[in-house]
């Protein structure tokens, strides 16, 4: 019998960043309530994914949440950034599919669809889990000859039972 392989999903900076948020406004709460709940119920139904940089933007923080964000991460397998990574990331830029940061969203998705990664998991909705972009940047992976990897938010994973 063979064993299913698990689907695998990036974890961007701001699921950990949500999970022990600082905030005390209702969104950012909600949020929190969200993630925690995906992370406590579904995550272990992945195999999840990240970059040593969201370690390092994790770290920039001086909070007492910085050390947890951290904890949350540190078992889950990091993809390296390559030439070929920080080339995607440049086509994206260029095709004014994401920011001007080589560094930021642009190689958040590049490396994510390099991996051939199945979602990249955030809360993102300005660059990354926008509906307005997917099309976009469809179009630059199939041109690349890449996979797009599903753009989700904790909440695309909340089914009905039917």
């Amino acid at each position: 019998m063979q064993q299913e392989t698990k689907k695998r999903i990036y974890i961007d900076t701001s699921i950990p960043s949500a999970y022990y948020t600082l905030r005390t406004d209702e969104n950012a709460l909600a949020k929190q309530r969200v993630t925690q709940y995906w992370w406590n119920e579904y995550a272990n139904q992945f195999s999840l994914t990240s970059r040593t940089a969201v370690i390092a933007e994790l770290t920039r923080g001086k909070s007492d949440a910085t050390q947890a964000r951290c904890a949350l991460i540190e078992s889950i397998e990091l993809l390296p950034i390559t030439d070929r990574t920080l080339q995607i990331a440049q086509v994206y830029i260029n095709r004014l599919v994401m920011p001007q940061d080589p560094h930021g969203d642009a190689l958040h998705i590049a490396i994510a669809s390099f991996h051939n990664v199945d979602a990249i998991l955030t809360w993102n909705l300005a660059h990354i889990a926008n509906p307005n972009k997917i099309h976009l940047i469809q179009q630059v992976n199939r041109a690349l000859g890449l996979s797009t990897p599903n753009l989700t938010t904790p909440l695309d994973y909340f089914g009905g039972t039917d």
